[in-house]
C-alpha cells in the first residue's frame, strides 16, 4: 500500500495464479444509487480512478502502457457504462482495466483490475441482517453452514460475507440482481484463509439462458473484513475454466 493525494491509500490484493492483481481505494462520501453500485460524486470517482490507475501502470504490463495514458492531454480517462450499466474505464479511445464502484460506511470504494479480468466489488454490514431476513430465498443451506464455520457461528456476520461474495460477483458479471437471482450464484467452500478468505464462485445452469458465454468462467472472490464491513472483490477471468 502507499499514500497518495488527498491521502488516499491503495491497497493491492493478489489473487495469485488466479486473475489480478486488483488495487482498492476509498474515499469518504457518497451514497449508492439504484445503479448497479455506482457512486454518487463524479469528482470522487474520478480522482479514486486516477489514482488506482497509476498503480496498474506501475506493473509495467505491455497490455496497457502501449496506450501512454500517462500523458492526459492525448490519451484522457474517462469513465463510461455498457448497456446494463456495469462501469469502464476508456483511456482515450482505448478500452482502459476493469473498474467496480460500491458505497459503503460512509465512503465511496472503487476497485481496478490489474490484467484484462472483469471485477466486482462489494461490502456488506453484519447490521443489515440482524433483523428477520428471507435468508433461505438468497442463500444455499450449504452456503450458510460454511460461512457460519468462517464467522464463529453468527449469522448475521455470516450472512454479510456471503451477500458481499454475491453482489460482486453479479457486478463483475455486469448485471446486478437484475438478471442473475442471489440463488443463482453458487459461493463454494473457500480454499485460502491467508489475510482473508479466497472463494471459488459460479453462476448456475439456470443462469445459462442469459448469460451463456459466463457459465464456464472461472470466477474468484477475495473476502476480508475492513472497518466492521465485509469487504469482497470478484475477478472473473477471460480464459474458460
Amino acid at each position: 500500500m502507499a499514500p497518495n493525494c488527498r491521502c488516499i491509500t491503495v491497497h493491492a490484493v493478489s489473487f495469485d495464479h488466479r486473475g489480478g492483481p486488483a488495487f482498492y481505494a476509498s474515499l469518504p462520501g457518497g451514497k449508492e444509487t439504484a445503479e448497479e453500485g455506482r457512486a454518487t460524486g463524479a469528482g470522487d470517482r474520478n480522482l479514486l480512478v486516477s489514482v488506482l490507475l497509476d498503480h496498474v501502470l506501475a506493473m509495467g504490463n505491455s497490455r496497457w502502457n502501449f496506450r501512454s495514458p500517462l500523458d492526459r492531454t492525448f490519451f484522457p480517462i474517462r469513465l463510461a457504462c455498457d448497456p446494463l450499466g456495469r462501469p469502464y474505464l476508456l483511456l482515450g479511445t482505448f478500452r482502459g482495466p476493469a473498474i467496480s464502484f460500491s458505497s459503503c460506511g460512509g465512503k465511496v470504494w472503487a476497485a481496478l483490475c490489474g490484467d484484462a479480468s472483469d471485477i466486482g466489488i462489494d461490502l456488506a454490514t453484519p447490521g443489515e441482517f440482524e433483523t428477520e431476513y428471507p435468508l433461505r430465498r438468497v442463500f444455499h443451506d450449504h452456503e450458510l453452514d460454511h460461512a457460519l464455520r468462517l464467522t464463529a457461528g453468527d449469522l448475521a456476520e455470516a450472512s454479510a460475507l456471503l451477500w458481499s461474495i454475491k453482489e460482486a460477483v453479479v457486478k463483475a458479471v455486469g448485471c446486478a440482481f437484475h438478471l442473475v437471482a442471489p440463488l443463482q450464484v453458487q459461493v463454494f467452500p473457500s480454499v485460502g484463509e491467508s489475510r482473508g478468505f479466497t472463494f471459488p464462485v459460479c453462476l448456475s445452469r439456470g443462469a445459462a439462458g442469459r448469460f451463456p458465454m459466463e457459465i464456464d468462467r472461472p470466477i474468484w472472490v477475495r473476502s476480508f473484513p475492513r472497518e466492521k464491513m465485509w469487504f469482497s472483490i470478484a475477478i472473473m477471468s477471460h480464459q474458460p475454466a
